[in-house]
């Protein structure tokens, strides 16, 4: 992507889809510090006030990718549910083996893209957004097996296991399965104790 894109006509939505692809491309290939909404305005070959209508801002542009990220990973495990066994240790799998697997095929982009949000209000409501979904997502799922709801304790602790264990993954100090089976042995764990807890 060294050229300017041609500018072309399209459609909002398709306009949009397509500024993510570009900055996407800039943070792979430049770092997340070189994405500006010029850089991408001129990589995206379309002028500055047609990215600032899309974004606002460049914690708005991240956020926005963040958001894409989180949908993808949402759209690859709600797939692997739908064909996995109505087991828990079959659900547990994929919810254990879908999160690592996601953050690490983002590679080392996320955790750059959520320090260049740090402190912004967008950074907050993203992080309260994905925990109220995907603790709401285990609550569901991981129901049929216990006698009670799963606690909240109990969620917040698969949620904070499985962000330490993919940053752990990430950074190379464990191993992507070992990552896995130690999530997958939390979230078995957390649900047999509310079981056991009737």
């Amino acid at each position: 992507m060294a050229e300017k894109r041609v500018r072309q006509r399209l459609s909002r939505e398709a306009r949009a889809a397509q500024l993510v692809d570009v900055a996407w491309h800039i943070i792979q290939q430049e770092g997340t510090e070189a994405l500006t909404l010029g850089h991408l305005a001129e990589l995206a070959g379309v002028t500055k006030p047609v990215v600032y209508d899309h974004f606002t801002s460049r914690s708005g542009l991240l956020a926005t990718l963040y958001r894409e990220y989180d949908n993808r990973q949402n759209q690859k495990m709600d797939q692997a549910l739908a064909h996995a066994a109505p087991e828990l240790a079959a659900r547990a799998s994929v919810i254990a083996t879908a999160y690592i697997e996601c953050v690490l095929f983002q590679g080392r982009e996320m955790p750059s893209l959520l320090a260049a949000l740090a402190g912004s209000p967008e950074l907050e409501t993203i992080r309260h957004d994905y925990a109220v979904d995907f603790t709401g997502k285990c609550r569901l799922l991981f129901a049929p097996f216990c006698g009670e709801p799963l606690r909240d304790a109990a969620l917040w602790a698969m949620l904070g296991a499985a962000e330490g264990l993919a940053w752990a993954a990430l950074q190379g100090a464990i191993g992507e399965k070992q990552a896995i089976e130690e999530l997958y042995t939390v979230i078995i764990t957390m649900v047999k104790a509310t079981r056991a807890g009737d």
